[in-house]
Order: structure tokens, then sequence, then C-alpha cells
């Protein structure tokens, strides 16, 4: 027996190995220097963020050579028993080096381009080119080959192809000269807005995270998780929910999440009478959830934070309810499977909540720091190095306080996890450099505009189907920047209208508003006075011209009203980007959660799809409720009405509740939920919807103990 788990546990983890990206050996020479690399590169960053004074441009440029060199060195040129040749690490040490290199000339040369004119040199042409391609060839070792082409795609559009092009997406075209300097030089392209985000809050909090995971914060959360939840039927199943959904507010990573607290939940899982393929699906599905739960939130938040230029701690103060609503909803599928299974509770953890949190509240008080620095108004880089100091003084009151050793690995695991999510930034900031130059992003929501008809529902049909194939070839992050960059535009604009057309149809469109009209047909104005069909107040909408309608949003929405309605475009986009996670058939965290439990990845992939619906259904009450931006009375109404909604549709999807459901109650579920969830700001209905549904719960709970007691 203790062969065979020995054997199990070795093909897992060969299973795992090989969706792990191939790096070289920590114990040799190379693994050494990277070691100490990540450590300089760490405390580097740290200077930058608090004392140092360089332009940004010039650390963006350091940031990019240091983390190239890194990732050269960490993984090889070639895959395989060929990537240890002597020849692969003399060019991979090359490609470092040369960054290194490219970083420093733009450093060294920036001033003496501009004194030419900003005529570029041989030098010039040189160092541009290559410091793109050490972007693409590092891009590729770490994410495949489809970043690059989309890059070299985008790129060779703006001054190759592009005027080749007839219709809305003809471009005109730039010379080759241009697009190098705006791409290298600049503070547009590929060290710019998103590298600074990556320097600068990215880096600081995926340093926190390992820093936290090293002072031992990442087996409190488990044995935390066990101790809270292990004790009910079905208890690893809520394990999973609850642990995945702690980590995930710390990394960030949805796949190191699966990992690291899978290789726990879905044996336990499993032991407790769970389906192995229903305990990967759940895992997968909650540790995708991990990057929807602040402060974290990978790399989305700070980058949303940029876009919309809403203050990060808003964000995420924002964002934990709709990430606790689709935990609960995956907490919702436990449940049922549990009943269904006849799952039993498993002693994970025999003493009280208490006694856990007396030995590990120390584990806390990082994140009450962090939480209170953002809080009281300091910067998110401020705040996480300030949480960084105090993981540190936090784990002296621990029986493992952290030493000089403990504090250097930190550093340096800070620096090898960033490896790949700097050079990833870096190199996106390519793609939305051309969107910036070649105004595509508004030709493409102009488009998508067009498709939908002025439908938002459509609209947020054609993003998601989108988000779902740019995430077959892009990292979460990656996809969200990019849809982000080109249909965030269109979704806020419809959704905007959306509450200019209720204002028309109110009768309450501000005065300054009506001089628009004004403009454009004096007869309309004395319509504006008095209520109207929705009919009619699209009418007069779609007479506005396309330039003028901005103005008119401005005039007749307050500006904290838009700005939430931008969050909301943005927050539904980077939801969507997450469905690649769980979505076939490429869903890595799905494959990760398949490999510990043993099961088919793409069977695992549908029921982690089917699990994570949550993912879909909160988007669309960003898009047509105030659940951001709302009072704090509507918010939490709209919680807990969609809360019931969401546990209403689970029952509709499995035919199950505390028992089995007729066909006739299995409808009237589905129905309740529509009612619980759908937008249509009646509180009756939302009541007697409620009303049905305790009724259908309580009576399918007393036909399954009915059940159980004639067996």
């Amino acid at each position: 027996m203790t062969q065979a788990s020995s054997v199990s546990a070795q093909d897992t983890a060969e299973k795992l190995k090989k969706l792990e990206l191939a790096q070289r050996d920590d114990a040799s020479p190379i693994g050494r220097f990277i070691y100490w690399a990540g450590v300089c590169f760490a405390i580097a960053h740290i200077y930058f963020n608090t004392l140092g004074t360089l332009s940004e441009l010039w650390v963006s440029a350091l940031h990019f050579g240091g983390f190239a060199l890194l990732c050269s060195l960490m993984f090889p040129m070639v895959k395989g028993p060929s990537g240890a040749k002597k020849s692969v690490l003399f060019l991979d040490i090359l490609i470092g080096v040369a960054a290194v290199v490219c970083a420093l000339y733009l450093i060294g040369f920036e001033d003496a381009l501009y004194e030419r004119g900003v005529k570029f040199s041989n030098l010039d042409w040189v160092f541009s080119i290559l410091a793109i391609g050490i972007a693409l060839e590092l891009t590729r070792r770490t994410t495949g080959w489809f970043i690059p082409c989309m890059i070299l795609f985008a790129l060779t559009y703006v001054f190759w192809w592009g005027p080749y092009i007839d219709g809305m997406f003809g471009f005109a075209g730039l010379s080759l000269e241009t697009v190098m300097y705006r791409s290298y030089f600049s503070s547009e392209g590929m060290f710019g807005q998103i590298a600074r985000i990556s320097w600068t809050y990215v880096f600081m909090f995926i340093l926190f995270g390992a820093f936290l995971v090293k002072s031992g914060a990442g087996e409190f959360i488990i044995e935390l998780s066990r101790c809270a939840a292990g004790r009910f039927v079905g208890g690893p199943g809520f394990v999973a929910v609850l642990g995945s959904g702690l980590m995930g507010s710390v990394s960030g990573s949805s796949v190191a999440n699966t990992v690291s607290t899978g290789v726990i939940t879905i044996p336990l899982m499993r032991k407790a009478g769970f389906p192995a393929r229903f305990a990967a699906g759940v895992e997968a599905a909650a540790s995708t959830g991990g990057q929807l739960m602040p402060p974290v939130m990978g790399a989305g938040a700070f980058i949303m934070a940029s876009y919309t230029q809403i203050p990060y701690v808003d964000i995420i103060a924002i964002a934990a309810l709709p990430a606790l609503l689709y935990f609960m909803s995956v907490g919702f599928y436990v449940r049922v499977e549990a009943q269904r299974s006849h799952a039993q509770a498993v002693e994970l953890d025999t003493r009280p909540v208490k006694d856990v949190l007396k030995e590990g509240w120390h584990f806390l008080l990082p994140l009450g720091v962090l939480v209170g620095l953002l809080i009281y108004g300091f910067t998110p880089t401020y705040a996480a190095g300030i949480s960084i100091l105090s993981v540190i003084v936090s784990s002296w009151l621990s029986k493992n306080p952290m030493g000089i050793k403990d504090i250097l690995d930190a550093l340096a695991q800070g620096s090898k996890n960033m490896a790949t999510t700097a050079i990833l930034l870096i190199a996106v900031g390519l793609v939305v450099n051309v969107v910036a130059m070649t105004g595509i992003g508004n030709t493409f929501s102009l488009m998508v505009t067009e498709w939908a008809g002025g439908s938002l529902l459509i609209t947020l049909v054609l993003v998601a189907l989108a988000s779902l194939v740019l995430g077959m070839g892009l990292p979460v992050t990656a996809a969200y920047i990019v849809l982000a960059t080109l249909s965030a535009p269109a979704l806020y604009s419809l959704m905007a209208e959306m509450q200019l057309v209720q204002l028309i149809m109110d009768g309450t469109l501000p005065e300054v508003a009506k001089t628009i009209f004004m403009l454009v047909d004096m007869d309309k104005v004395a319509l504006l006075a008095a209520p109207m069909s929705e009919v009619d107040a699209l009418a007069l909408v779609d007479m506005i011209p396309t330039d003028l309608k901005g103005q008119l949003l401005q005039q007749a929405i307050d500006p904290t009203s838009l700005a939430m309605l931008l969050l909301s475009a943005h927050m539904i986009i980077f939801w969507l980007s997450q469905d690649s996670n769980v979505t076939p058939p490429v869903c890595l965290t799905a494959f990760a959660a398949a490999a510990i439990a043993g099961t088919p990845p793409m069977a695992t992939g549908m029921t982690a799809w089917k699990i994570a619906k949550g993912m879909y259904v909160v988007p669309i009450l960003f898009a047509y409720t105030n659940f951001i931006g709302g009072t704090a009375t509507e918010v939490l109404t709209i919680f807990a009405f969609s809360l019931f909604g969401m546990y209403a549709l689970v029952g509709f999807m499995e035919g199950y509740l505390e028992g089995p459901l007729s066909p006739v109650l299995r409808l009237i579920s589905g129905v309740v939920g529509l009612g619980l969830l759908w937008p249509h700001h009646q509180i009756f209905i939302s009541l007697i919807s409620l009303a049905v549904f305790v009724a259908i719960f309580i009576y399918s709970r007393r036909l399954a103990s009915s059940n159980t007691v004639a067996v």
C-alpha cells in the first residue's frame, strides 16, 4: 500500500513537472548566480520604490535588463537534455548580458539621440532591434509562440502592411525609425506604462507574497482552513474553497495556488467520498478565483488602477464582495455534491479555531499593516515595502523567526517569481504602444459596438468570446491588458449610454446637458422636460453625433458615476479574462489539478468550467446593476439576492439541492435563480423568488431526510 502511494505521488510530481517551465538546477554555479542576482535585484527594486530618484524610463530599462538576465539563465533556450549543453548555456549568458547592455545603452545615449534631433545612428538601430528581439525570445521561452507572433504582427502592421489594407483597419503607416524610437527610447513602448506598473506595484507585492510564504504564512492559511471547515460534511471541499481564496489573496497566481493547496485538498476530498474529477474541478475553480480576491488580484488590480486612475485601495475594496460571491458559488457546488455523493466528514484537525489562531495570529499582522496603510492613504508600493518589514518582525513572534538566510531566500525567490511576469508585461507593452500609435483601439471599439447593434448583452458575449480565444495563447494578465485596451472603451460607452437613456426616460436630464440637444435639433429639447418611453429616449440619443456623445455623457452624468462605470467595464474584462484558466482546450489550472487527482485533463477542465460559472454571472451584475459604485445598501442588497440566486442556479444545473429535484422543481429553481439575479430592479420580484427558493430548499431537505430514515 505504501509502495503504491509512493508510485502515485511520483507520477503526480512528474505530471506537475511537465506543466512547469524547464529550469536550470539551483545547486549549479548558474543557479547560485541566479540566487545572488535575485537578491541584488530585489534590493535594487526596493530602493527604486522608496528612495530612488532615477527617471522612470531608466528604471524600466534596468528592470528589463536585470530580469532578462535572470530569465535567460533560469530558462534554457532549448528544452530537454539539449538545454544542458555548454553551447546553449553560452548563448543564454550572451543574451542575458546583451539585455543588460541594451538597458545601459538607453541610459547612456538617450541624450545624444535628442541632440541629433531624434535621428538614429547605427548603434541606435542595433540596440533597439536587439532589445525587442530579446524580449520576444524570452517571452517565447516562458509563454510560447503566441505572444511573440502577436507582437511581430502588430509592429509590422505599423510600418509595413498596414497601408495595404482597405476599410476601417487601413493605416497610413509610420517609418521604421519612428516605430523603433517609440518602442525602445520613448516612455510609450516596452519601457512605458506597463513596465512601470511591473517594477512598482507588481514586483513589490510579489516580493511581499514571497516573504509571507517563507515566514510560514502559507502553512498557517491551510491549517486554519482545515480547522475551520474540515468538520462539516464535505469539509475538504470547503477547505479547498477557503484555502484557495486565502492563498490566492496573497499569491495572485492560479496555477501556483492549485499546486500548493491542491496536493492537500484533492486527496482529502477523495478520501471524504467526492468523485476525483469533481475534486480536481473544485480546486481549479477555487484557485482561479484566487486572482479575483484582494489584496493582490494577480497584477490586474494595479494595471486597472493605472488605466482608470482610481486608487488601488478603492479597487480592492470594491472587488471584495464580488470575489466572495464567486467563492460562495463554488461552495454551493461543494455542498450539493457532498449531499449527493454522501461525502463523509473527515476529521482534519481536532483543535478549535481559536487555538490555531493563538499559534499563528502573528501571520495576520502583515496583512493588517498592508490594509491599514492603504486605507490611511499611503501608496501601494510604500505600503508593500513596510508590510515586508512587518512580515520579518512578526515572524519573530513565532517558533521559527526569520533569520538572515530566510530573508535572503525570500528576496531571491521574489525575484525568481517575478522574472516571467516582468518579461511578459514589458513585451505586452509593445502591443499597447501599437494600439496607441495607430488608434486601432477606437476602431475595434466602434466595430464591436456596430456588431452588437448597440446591445450591451451582445457586447458582453463578444468580449467573453474574445477573452476565451486570447486566453488560449495569452496568460491572464496579458489577455486582460490586450482586451482592456481594445474593448473597454466600447463597454464603458454602452453602459454610460444606458444610464443616459434612463435619465432621459425619467425626465431628469440636467439642464447643462440639454444644450447638446439644442445644437442638434431645437425642436427636440422640449421633449426632455417630461418622462418618455425607452424607444423615444434611444431615438434622441442616436441622433447625437459620435463626436458630441462624450461631451454629453460628461455633462449628464456626475464624474464619480462615470468613474465607476469605467471601473465596471474594466472589472468585467478582468473577470472574463480569468476563464482561460478553467476553459478547455487550454486550461493550465485545471490541468495542474488533473495531474494531482489523476483524472483526464480535458474532462477535468469541463468540470472546472461548470463549477466556475460565477465567473460569467458576476460580470453581468457589473454591467446591469449598481454592484460597483452603488450605495452600501444597494451593494449589500444585490449581494444577498445574488447569493441565493447562485444557489438556485446550482440546483437547476445539478438537479439537486439537499436532495434530488423533480424536473418541475428543477425548472422552478432555474426560474427563481433568474428572478434573483436578473436586473429587473423590482424588490417584490426578488422577495417572491427568495421565498420560493427557500420553500424548495426546505422541501428537498425534508425529502432527503425521509429517504434516509426509510433506508
